[in-house]
């Protein structure tokens, strides 16, 4: 399906549905196409193993109280 983005801006709903049945919708801008909406996929569930931003901080020895880590983080500080 392809939409405009003035399709999209008053007929939402419409190419929301039809992303839930499954469709790709193309989203055009003076007929061009812009962006893609797909149907989601729920049962992809996220693999923190393989996401570098998880446990970057795991070798870290200043932090394995995390409470009091934040807490002085957010100390008024006095000039």
């Amino acid at each position: 399906m392809q939409a405009s983005t003035k399709d999209l801006r008053f007929h939402t709903k419409e190419i929301l549905d039809a992303a839930m049945r499954g469709e790709e919708v193309i989203i055009t801008f003076h007929g061009k196409p812009y962006a893609k909406i797909v149907p989601f996929d729920n049962s992809r569930k996220a693999d923190n193993k393989q996401n570098d931003f998880c446990g970057m901080w795991k070798d870290r020895t200043d932090m394995d109280d995390v409470n009091s880590y934040i807490s002085k983080l957010r100390k008024r500080r006095s000039f």
